[in-house]
């Protein structure tokens, strides 16, 4: 078990300054060579300011990537568009917390004084898993918050086209409407528009938006709306009747909810509530018979 242990810490070793010199012990091809001469030149803006220290970070992860020969991971892009970083620096900004977040625990971790190799391992894998858990946190979060805004956009975008605005003219006056109190889900429609401008068709970029979000509800309405294309339904009975449906199912999840309720209390009340209502009701019992056998000694 200790070999097994020593062995792992060894090999966690060996990754990380592997990692730290590959880039000078890698040999570069022409073409890494170009690309490093393209994203290694720095340049004044208009204002005459020279980068700042997070461009400088940023700059040096692309070097990084450049020198390691990592590609764009599309799943990585899909992950943060869905976290709404939509930032053409967020993936090397990404890369960059992943590999500098590491060595910065293994260097706290250096100064435990007792297991210090098991430290700087245990907090150097916590601080590569770190940036992933923040990302999947926001994505929750985000996508709670999408969630909860969904039946009022759609009972707005039910009230535009009832007055006689088109698809793509209430969808953008819905995103004005709720970008204050829902601002992700602007974004959302604000995507929606700037795709179709760009040529990709309606269903396909509310799909898009649906497989962005990983939401149930826009699934359905994409399938809602594909439906009434292709039988030529009313567009305005369909959301009437989908955004009706999006209430009954709040109104079930929120029931559910207070349902669980009854079963999560029970924890908290057997171990923090009772033993005070114990200690109250029975603590000046106990101290009278003691008292009382006392006395009965004496």
């Amino acid at each position: 078990m200790h070999l097994l242990f020593y062995f792992a810490i060894g090999f966690t070793v060996f990754c990380l300054i592997a990692l730290v010199m590959a880039p000078f012990v890698m040999g570069s091809t022409p073409e890494s060579t170009r690309v490093m001469e393209v994203v290694s030149q720095v340049r004044l803006d208009e204002s005459g300011m020279r980068p700042q220290p997070q461009d400088k970070l940023l700059q040096l992860a692309k070097d990084m990537r450049a020198r390691l020969g990592l590609s764009d991971n599309p799943k990585l892009k899909a992950r943060l568009a869905s976290a709404g970083l939509r930032d053409p620096n967020s993936a090397d900004m990404f890369f960059a917390a992943q590999f500098l977040t590491p060595l910065a625990g293994a260097f706290a971790g250096s100064f435990i004084p007792v297991n210090t190799l098991f430290w700087v391992a245990a907090i150097a894998a916590v601080g590569y898993l770190a940036p992933d858990m923040w990302l999947t946190m926001m994505t929750k979060r985000r996508t709670k918050r999408i969630r909860r805004s969904i039946p009022d956009a759609l009972d707005l975008l039910t009230i535009c086209i009832d007055a006689g605005l088109g698809m793509d003219q209430a969808l953008l006056r819905v995103g004005e409407e709720i970008a204050v109190s829902y601002p992700d889900i602007n974004e959302e429609f604000t995507q929606v528009n700037l795709e179709q401008k760009a040529g990709k068709p309606r269903l396909e970029a509310w799909q898009s938006m649906a497989t962005r979000t990983q939401i149930e509800e826009f699934s359905a309405f994409v399938s809602m709306l594909t439906q009434s294309d292709r039988f030529g339904t009313p567009i305005i009975k369909a959301l009437t009747r989908f955004s009706e449906e999006l209430r009954v199912k709040r109104r079930q999840h929120a029931e559910e909810a207070a349902a669980k309720t009854k079963i999560k209390i029970i924890f908290p009340l057997v171990l923090f509530i009772f033993p005070c209502i114990f200690i109250v009701l029975l603590a000046p019992a106990i101290m009278s018979i003691a008292s009382g056998l006392k006395a009965m000694g004496n």
